[in-house]
């Protein structure tokens, strides 16, 4: 797979895994990859060796039964496959670990199988199938990148699709145990590689350990080079040997020489965390860190989804970039996270509806974007399809004219009661009150929060959530954010009129009816922070909606729809935005000490001191959503409580970086702004 301008792969589907199907040892099914004429498991017992391999030679019944850190203990895994390996850890650990302990699993794969092939493949374990369930509901597409499944409250599963030494080496996050598997060296040995071995190393934490079916010499004298110290034990069935080990001091994580101030805070105590601001970004955080076991204080001053997230109905939908960028792999990411996300959250589609967004081309400058699109990014169909003028309207529901790109992932979602939902999730305390101030005790390490009636809150952390206000407090105020005023129109659809099946975007949106109300939108209005409603735009509303849909509008009138824009109803909210159009989604920086550390760069960016950024410890951001906080804060939430918590992050360590608070402060230093 070649590498997007970005340094990471391009944005493509990736190659299934092709499978002959055998009989094993035990009559059962077993899958074999006719890629590498190799088998997915032991044709003697697949699941005897996955515990003799990797559950006994890594001691995992033992460690989970004394594991008792508040981190969750970490499994990394080469070669996911049809999973076995990791659904039979899941289940020594339920078997095992004490009820406070939470388990975190990370697996590379560069060909997933098909989400029926690993039904099949699993089917042949009935008891493993409550498991097996919940991975195949969530299988995600086969797209390069970080895909988390949250397999139960106390189990989460990243899954990096793409080639193994990559994904390793964009990893942020570190392992306690590897589960060394993939297909035999003499099959595969693109993938037994020393830069293997060396990565595996960079992303354990001291004392890690490793069991893998093989003793092959590219294995041991790989592991040996990395730091590994190895030694042969009794293998499984007919394999005599196989391999054991651990690493006692893991190499200096230097991936960030060249940008040290992108270095994250250690970790730090995270008892009680308050979050400001009650809208999904704030929402979504303190449900993230709840169901983490950490107690959230969520405070707003008025009251959840009452500013920019309070709208009844709201799109689930990107504009991702013609030509591949950081933004728009995040914005992907975030996409699909969040489908993963509502679905867990609301499996009964009464806060959402994934009806899919179609996204139009109804110029010729937007068909010649859209055609640029697809031919830079051949991703899955079940992603993101080009589709004709035709195959739109069928889909729609109504007639369109235009061409378009469908995302079925993508649709609505009701924000008002979303945000209501979280604020009400187990271990979250909502608080009414208006934060006026932060202020770090540096005895106790914690902050202390001063409310404008005077009465104080402390907490062991802080997490700012509060839109265009996230800037409001003297450690943030160095971080640029633009207002930007959003009007949505609301319609009551008279009986007879027609319905559409999805969302329809251009510059502007328009929804499925939800309880006989049509919403359109939005107004696009920079540095405006009044809230009233403005006859002037739901006209603007009506004509982009008319100018997008002309039929569908007509077929309104006919029915007896009031189109009037003084007689239509809606909401007028302000959202954040940054400079770049990116999310602040990290620890917030301490501006004049990066500054000062970083000063040289203003005459030659090259001289990069060698200084870790310095952050006011335990205060983070999730901001400058703009009008995708849908499909990013959710994302924006997993990265803020897994850095919190001292977890491997949900994205890689390039976009981990693009989202990091400081960046603007290390851009205008180099531009000498």
């Amino acid at each position: 797979m070649t590498a997007a301008p970005d340094g990471l792969p391009a944005l493509a589907a990736l190659d299934t895994a092709r499978l002959d199907w055998q009989r094993d040892d035990t009559g059962e099914q077993a899958p074999r990859s006719l890629a590498f004429d190799d088998v997915y498991f032991s044709r003697h017992d697949g699941r005897a060796e996955t515990e003799h391999v990797f559950l006994a030679a890594n001691r995992l019944p033992e460690r989970f039964a004394a594991w008792r850190q508040t981190r969750p203990f970490v499994v990394g895994e080469t070669g996911f496959g049809t999973g076995l390996n990791m659904l039979c850890a899941w289940a020594c650990f339920d078997r095992h670990a004490p009820p406070s302990a939470r388990l975190h699993l990370v697996s590379t794969e560069k060909y997933p199988l098909q989400r029926d092939d690993l039904a099949r493949a699993l089917a042949n374990w009935p008891d493993l199938a409550p498991r097996a369930e919940r991975l195949i509901a969530q299988w995600p597409e086969p797209v390069a990148g970080v895909h988390r499944l949250w397999l139960d409250e106390r189990v989460t599963l990243d899954l990096h699709f793409g080639d193994t030494r990559e994904r390793l080496l964009r990893l942020d996050g570190r392992v306690d145990a590897w589960f060394l598997d993939g297909f035999a060296p003499s099959a595969n040995p693109e993938m037994w590689h020393p830069a293997l071995f060396a990565a595996m190393a960079a992303r354990s934490r001291p004392d890690a350990t490793f069991a893998t079916f093989t003793c092959a010499g590219v294995v041991k004298r790989g592991l040996a080079a990395a730091g590994f110290t190895w030694r042969k034990v009794p293998g499984f069935g007919r394999k005599r040997e196989m391999l054991a080990g651990e690493i006692g001091t893991p190499p200096v994580d230097d991936r960030r020489d060249a940008t040290p101030w992108f270095t994250p805070p250690p970790p730090q105590r995270a008892r009680h965390v308050a979050v400001i601001g009650a809208g999904i970004a704030g929402g979504s955080v303190a449900a993230a860190l709840a169901r983490r076991g950490i107690r959230v204080t969520l405070l707003d001053r008025d009251a959840p989804s009452a500013g920019a997230s309070g709208n009844a109905q709201g799109a689930l939908y990107v504009k991702l970039a013609a030509d591949t960028n950081l933004q728009s792999r995040f914005y992907l990411a975030g996409l699909m996270t969040s489908q993963r996300w509502f679905s867990q959250l609301d499996p009964d589609h009464c806060l959402w509806q994934p009806c899919g967004v179609l996204q139009l081309a109804s110029s010729d400058k937007a068909a010649s974007r859209q055609a640029r699109f697809l031919a830079h990014h051949p991703l899955p169909p079940g992603v993101v399809e080009g589709i004709d003028a035709a195959e739109a309207s069928r889909r729609a529901g109504l007639e369109i004219a235009a061409p378009a790109l469908d995302y079925p992932q993508a649709g609505w979602v009701r924000p008002a009661a979303l945000c209501q939902r979280l604020a009400e999730s187990p271990g979250v305390m909502f608080r009414q009150a208006d934060v006026e101030a932060l202020t770090r005790d540096t005895p106790t390490e914690c902050w202390r929060l001063t409310m404008t009636d005077g009465d104080t809150l402390n907490a062991d952390q802080v997490v700012i959530a509060t839109a265009t206000l996230a800037n409001r407090f003297a450690q943030t105020r160095e971080l640029p954010l633009q207002p930007v005023r959003g009007q949505v129109s609301q319609l009551n659809l008279p009986p007879g009129a027609p319905a559409l099946s999805r969302v329809v975007c251009d510059t502007g949106y328009v929804a499925p009816a939800a309880e006989g109300v049509l919403t359109f939108g939005a107004t696009f209005s920079p540095h405006d922070s009044d809230t009233a409603l403005r006859e002037a735009d739901h006209a603007a509303n009506l004509a982009e909606l008319e100018g997008m849909l002309p039929g569908f509008v007509d077929a309104l009138r006919e029915a007896g729809a009031e189109l009037d824009p003084a007689q239509l109803t809606g909401r007028a909210a302000v959202r954040a935005a940054s400079p770049d159009k990116s999310p602040y989604a990290g620890p917030v920086p301490d501006a004049q000490a990066w500054r000062d550390a970083y000063a040289a760069l203003a005459k030659d960016a090259t001289r990069v001191p060698a200084t870790p950024g310095r952050h006011h410890g335990g205060l983070w951001i999730s901001a400058a959503h703009g009008s995708r906080g849908l499909a990013s804060a959710p994302l924006c939430a997993e990265l803020i409580a897994s850095r919190i918590c001292d977890e491997p992050l949900p994205l890689e360590q390039p976009l981990v970086d693009h989202l990091h608070p400081g960046r603007r402060l290390i851009r205008d230093l180099i531009r000498g702004a």
